[in-house]
């Protein structure tokens, strides 16, 4: 195949994936616009609402595992009709509940089968086809799906509350969903050996490090390094922070700050619209990053450092944005930067540690692990904190520690990791070094 047709299929594993973020992510940004409506309408604390949330992250989370293994076996297409499927279900189900347990069933398990579906395939899915000093920058690209969907759903269901109710506004979701993942299924694409492909943005081999095939790395292997481990409660603490943080900012900004739904809404939006910017710009500072030290794992670990660094600083103006609204203007767009380096980020790091042969499985594990826990305890804190207090201080300042412990955590990310082969049986150490 001549590197033109390469190039294409190369694309399209980016464009699958964007659509497959920009369905996930619709989920997550279009439920900060619905839970005030919805809490309202069926008469339940924020809290309760929150809790479907955080429910359907949970499975979300064990679904993430099992789509890790099929991506490994047979590409990203089966997750992404699944993820169509169940998705689409996931919210007109939901509109066609009227009591509490009915909500909290529906919405969980379906939305969360299918968008347990949509993480690990197109995050896998773009690791396998591009690495080095090309993941990052690919990666953004399929990235910018997710602010995509905060800005234009957001916007969408924002129109739709103006005169219809939530209800309407989830129906019309599930078609959009539907018709987004369905495409996503058909111009996806098997990983790059299915077409005697290398993977793009590989370093140049050298007499004094020569290209080495990959190790496959078993599950239990893996898992009993520190590096593994050390992505996942750096992926967790952040994920408890930014899932406390979308879930409730808007509601911040009208109970605390004081704005109108509509202005809050459009403060949200911001967040979506500067990530659009932000997720191919920060994509390419890591991969000039990792260019430049000539260490994949290296520059990627500097780059988890960076990116919980600066959700503090978000929370910080955030916090600010009672005193002024430039203040929570300046948050949105620290917000995009810490959210266009983190998840992808910790996938990256994970990859260049691991190779790709097992990654599918690696990361869908992690991936479980990370989502079964950060999601539901970020969201529901949240909500908990303000039902406790009245106030929305605490929520955002038990996300500015939980940012602050994930840039700590990637400080000490090793480097490598050892498969304990015969040949280094005696060097049992997790961390090089």
């Amino acid at each position: 195949m001549d590197d033109n047709n390469a190039k294409k299929i190369g694309y399209m594993v980016v464009g699958a994936a964007w659509l497959a973020v920009f369905c996930l992510f619709g989920y997550r940004a279009t439920f900060s616009v619905l839970l005030g409506p919805m809490a309202k309408d069926m008469g339940w604390t924020v809290a309760q609402t929150s809790l479907g949330y955080s429910l359907m992250m949970t499975i979300y989370a064990v679904t993430a595992f099992f789509s890790g293994m099929i991506i490994d076996r047979w590409g990203t297409r089966p997750a992404y009709f699944l993820g169509a499927i169940f998705g689409a279900l996931g919210f007109y189900l939901t509109s066609l509940t009227h009591n509490y347990f009915q909500y909290l069933a529906v919405y969980a398990i379906f939305a969360g089968i299918g968008t347990g579906m949509l993480w690990v395939s197109s995050t896998v899915s773009v690791r396998k086809w591009y690495v080095g000093k090309a993941y990052a920058t690919m990666w953004g690209l399929a990235f910018m799906g997710a602010p995509v969907a905060q800005a234009v759903l957001s916007l969408g269901v924002k129109s739709i509350l103006l005169t219809l109710d939530w209800r309407q506004a989830m129906q019309g979701l599930s078609i959009v969903i539907l018709i987004a993942l369905i495409i996503a299924a058909l111009i996806a694409k098997k990983n790059p050996e299915a077409y005697n492909l290398q993977p793009f943005g590989l370093m140049p081999a050298s007499a004094s490090t020569p290209a080495k095939a990959e190790y496959s790395w078993t599950v239990k292997e893996a898992f009993g390094r520190y590096a593994i481990w050390g992505t996942i409660l750096a992926f967790l603490t952040s994920m408890v922070a930014e899932f406390l943080i979308w879930t409730q900012v808007v509601m911040y900004w009208t109970k605390d700050v004081k704005l109108s739904l509509g202005t809050a809404t459009n403060l949200y939006i911001a967040i979506g619209i500067a990530g659009i910017f932000t997720m191919p710009l920060m994509g390419m500072v890591a991969d000039k990053i990792v260019a430049g030290i000539g260490n994949e794992p290296r520059g990627r670990k500097i780059m988890l450092v960076f990116a919980p660094a600066a959700g503090v600083l978000a929370c910080i103006l955030l916090l600010l944005s009672k005193v002024s609204l430039t203040f929570g203007i300046f948050s949105c767009i620290i917000f995009a930067i810490y959210w266009a380096i983190e998840p992808g980020g910790c996938a990256g790091y994970a990859g260049s540690i691991y190779g790709r042969k097992s990654l599918g499985k690696i990361w869908g594990l992690a991936t479980l692990i990370v989502m079964g826990i950060g999601p539901a305890v970020g969201s529901f804190m949240g909500g908990y904190l303000y039902d406790i207090s009245g106030s929305y201080n605490n929520s955002i300042i038990f996300a500015l520690v939980a940012y602050a412990l994930s840039a700590t955590i990637a400080f000490t990310l090793p480097l490598a990791a050892k498969p304990k082969t015969i040949a280094d049986q005696k060097d049992t150490s997790t961390i090089p070094g």
